[in-house]
């Protein structure tokens, strides 16, 4: 016998075998989650199949910061309707550890906690919890494999604090300095870098045992209007919108995120209806997102309290509309047993089937069983808070030290700074000199000053403009506190731009 050919042939007996155990895993990975799903959907009436496929929030804050807990309603909805999903809004993690364990005890059906951490819990917890660093600064790196790391650290706050979905990551492209609700939350404009960050930042906590959501499909990033106030319109052709906004969505699609969330845009190169979100649009979410595009994960809607559908839609109308439309789950419908009767009337009248809710529903439940059913253990608050900010520091560090960007750099002008130069620092926004400055001070001997980030005298501004060119060789400019919004020039004055 040739001794090649053997090898040959005993690697791929190898490899035959190798895949038809992994076959044989998964496949019986996959029927077990079936039989749960089947089991636990016979075991539940109509009305609690479409409550199944609803998200409500557990609190909401007001103008001042203040928080009201709807933990008693929410107990209620579970108790009567066997709600789907709970929203995670702001409280201190104490709270919210009793509120998820005081849920779980009475749930019928196990509960899908989820949150809106696309920067770690800090962005609903901010009390108790420090923040990672917001997408635009993960998207200044250069190494997209930290954003795997950085995904791990989210997973572990959400396992620790019994959340088992993030509706993470920001998957727009962030094209329009106008927009006014994007902005710092994506990677940046370039589509290939959005791409393959969000592809490891989804990694990292799906690895980790969290279900990651794309958002906002098919791509919020160039409008000029927030779709929680109104409706944003997007006049691009497919074929415009296929070069960049659904790039990423593809890639994230061919890299198995588990779930997406579906925008309130208008969209006439989808569907030219006039008023129809997409969120709404049986062309944007059927046609497009599962046919065309060949998506067969969850679909969460956007939130259906929002201005960008409620106003053309209100009340049940949007929940109705959105099933309609293809989506799997109803986030924050406002008026649970309103929409619940709603979706039965359009049942009744053939716009929508119990056919349909059962899909809907078993998908659903075929997920819990992935993410959710063994993940449902009271939450220990031992050390919680402590917990939830583990390898957060060093986070915020590395990703600190990697995002450092050098816009300009010629003949080495700017760095490293001549200790020999008189060097003279302005901090815009600041008031008394932080970590920067005063290291700047101690290691190049700086003349400290501020301005404010608006409302600079005209007088005192020329004064110190005379000042730095008279008497410095090096002056070193940092502008911190600036708002998000570049379309305001990030709260920057007329007079101190």
């Amino acid at each position: 016998m040739n001794f090649q050919n053997y090898y040959i042939l005993s690697d791929m007996r190898f490899v035959f075998a190798s895949l038809l155990l992994l076959s044989f895993t998964f496949s019986k990975g996959q029927n077990a989650a079936e039989k749960w799903a089947d089991s636990v959907y016979h075991s539940l009436s109509k009305e609690q199949r479409i409550a199944q496929l609803m998200v409500v929030r557990l609190s909401s804050i007001d103008k001042s910061n203040k928080i009201s807990y709807f933990d008693q309603q929410v107990a209620d909805l579970v108790k009567k309707y066997n709600i789907g999903g709970v929203l995670v809004f702001q409280g201190g993690p104490h709270k919210q550890a009793d509120m998820i364990n005081s849920l779980n005890k009475i749930a019928k059906t196990p509960i899908m906690f989820s949150v809106d951490g696309e920067w770690g819990l800090s962005q609903r917890i901010y009390d108790s919890v420090l923040p990672l660093p917001k997408q635009m600064m993960l998207g200044a790196m250069a190494d997209s494999t930290i954003l795997y790391e950085y995904g791990k650290i989210v997973a572990a706050q959400c396992r620790r604090l019994g959340i088992h979905l993030n509706y993470a990551p920001v998957v727009d492209v962030n094209n329009n300095p106008g927009n006014p609700v994007i902005n710092d939350r994506s990677f940046g404009e370039n589509k290939f870098k959005v791409a393959a960050f969000a592809v490891q930042y989804m990694k990292g906590m799906q690895d980790n045992g969290i279900l990651a959501c794309a958002k906002h499909f098919p791509g919020h990033g160039d409008v000029t209007v927030d779709s929680h106030h109104d409706l944003p319109v997007i006049n691009k052709s497919m074929a415009q919108l296929y070069e960049t906004e659904l790039y990423p969505f593809q890639r994230i699609f061919a890299e198995g995120v588990g779930s997406v969330m579906i925008a309130h845009l208008y969209i006439p190169a989808i569907d030219a209806t006039a008023n129809v979100a997409t969120s709404v649009s049986k062309k944007a979410v059927t046609d497009l997102l599962r046919n065309e595009m060949g998506y067969h994960g969850l679909s969460f809607t956007d939130a259906l309290e929002m201005q960008g559908v409620q106003k053309y839609f209100p009340k049940g109308q949007a929940s109705v509309a959105s099933l309609i439309a293809g989506n799997d789950v109803l986030c924050l419908p406002g008026d649970v047993p309103a929409a619940i009767a709603d979706i039965k009337a359009a049942i009744k009248a053939k716009q929508l089937s119990w056919y349909q809710i059962e899909e809907r529903c078993k998908k659903l439940l075929r997920a819990k069983y992935h993410y959710v059913w063994k993940h449902t253990n009271e939450i220990d608050k031992t050390n919680i808070t402590a917990d939830l900010n583990l390898g957060v520091a060093e986070m915020r560090r590395k990703v600190a030290e990697n995002a450092i960007t050098l816009l300009a750099k010629k003949d080495n002008v700017f760095f490293p700074l001549h200790t020999k130069d008189k060097i003279a620092y302005v901090g815009v926004g600041l008031k008394a000199p932080n970590a920067f400055a005063k290291g700047l001070k101690d290691a190049n001997n700086a003349d400290l000053y501020y301005l404010n980030l608006s409302g600079n005298n005209a007088n005192q501004l020329n004064e110190l403009k005379s000042k730095l060119l008279n008497n410095y060789q090096q002056v070193v400019i940092g502008i911190h506190n600036i708002n998000r919004t570049p379309a305001n020039n990030f709260g920057i004055g007329k007079e101190t731009a």
